[in-house]
């Protein structure tokens, strides 16, 4: 998610998204398809119409990149959180832990979390290529066993 390259992308103009291709990347490596890929703005029902759209569809996994930390601008979590029914907060205890030992005490300045919603996974990672690409190589492995979990 990115407001600013959102409003680029809307005018026609050519955008690079780097995290995005992080996440392509990454996801790829541990074997997982990925179907859509789409750059929303942070916007509170861009967001939820994305969650809304993939609860009701027959994909496993969201992962929403960005909107994680703590600028006011920051929303991801607050609009996300309510759809989820079971939160792992281990997954952002763990991201910080990995992230603290790369960038220092800055870690604590993500929100990213996980959690299950009708036996699906949905994702909220920071925005950064290098926390995406730290994220998913970590834990990204475990995606299918949570989902696995979440309907059994």
């Amino acid at each position: 998610m990115s407001s600013g390259r959102y409003a680029k992308a809307s005018l026609g103009k050519k955008i690079v998204d780097e995290s995005g291709d992080a996440a392509q990347v990454e996801l790829g490596r541990l074997g997982y398809e990925l179907r859509v890929r789409e750059l929303i703005s942070d916007d509170r029902d861009m967001l939820r119409r994305e969650a809304e759209k993939f609860l009701s569809g027959t994909e496993d996994v969201l992962v929403f990149l960005g909107g994680t930390g703590v600028s006011p601008r920051d929303i991801t979590i607050e609009t996300i959180r309510p759809f989820i029914e079971k939160e792992l907060e281990g997954f952002g205890e763990i991201l910080r832990q990995l992230s603290y030992r790369e960038i220092g005490a800055a870690a604590m300045l993500t929100r990213a979390t996980a959690g299950l919603a009708k036996g699906k996974l949905i994702v909220c990672l920071p925005g950064s290529p290098s926390a995406v690409s730290l994220a998913l190589r970590n834990l990204g492995r475990d995606f299918a066993h949570a989902v696995y979990i979440g309907r059994t």
